[in-house]
């Protein structure tokens, strides 16, 4: 919509440049015309303003192991996909083609990754976790037992009262998943 109304504007200036003539009648169509503009710079406004923002999960690894983080969230959850990948350089400061910045998505949620050039004191932490509510029991242990080969199971599945069927892993790459049977 956006492009089509500055389309619109650039059409709507050049009429009334190309059209310009000295009398009443263009005089008139020039003050219409610009009267439109200011109208669909208006909503131009408006619409910039009422965008809502989005919030997406950061992912900062210090391992140089992003892009195998990535793949392998984008490959274990259906609907997923790779949007966008940016490369350090040989002039980096990290291994060039080590990620800059990626950006993914999770069936439907937006995720972006990046291995840290520098080394932090600070890693992941299974404070902050990524939910997922599983819609039978058959999807809950296939992301179980994926998510927690080579990991950390920190509640092993099970009823603890909340709820019917849970558990709580760390992956291989250390970040954390709470897994719920709806």
């Amino acid at each position: 919509m956006k492009k089509t109304i500055h389309i619109l504007i650039v059409i709507l200036t050049t009429i009334s440049c190309s059209d310009y003539k000295s009398d009443k009648n263009t005089t008139s169509k020039i003050e219409r015309l610009q009267s439109e503009n200011d109208s669909l710079k208006s909503i131009l406004i408006k619409d910039k303003s009422e965008t809502k923002q989005e919030i997406t999960t950061f992912l900062t690894f210090q391992k140089s192991n992003a892009e195998q983080a990535m793949n392998f969230y984008v490959e274990l959850f259906a609907n997923s996909k790779i949007i966008d990948v940016q490369r350090w350089g040989k002039e980096g400061p990290v291994e060039e083609g080590k990620i800059m910045h990626a950006t993914f998505d999770l069936n439907g949620n937006l995720f972006m990754c990046s291995d840290s050039p520098p080394i932090h004191d600070w890693d992941f932490t299974p404070a902050v976790s990524n939910y997922i509510e599983c819609k039978n029991e058959s999807e809950l242990e296939n992301l179980f037992e994926k998510l927690s080969e080579n990991g950390k199971v920190m509640m092993p599945l099970n009823n603890y009262g909340f709820s019917q069927k849970f558990g709580f892993v760390e992956d291989r790459f250390g970040v954390s998943w709470q897994l719920n049977l709806k």
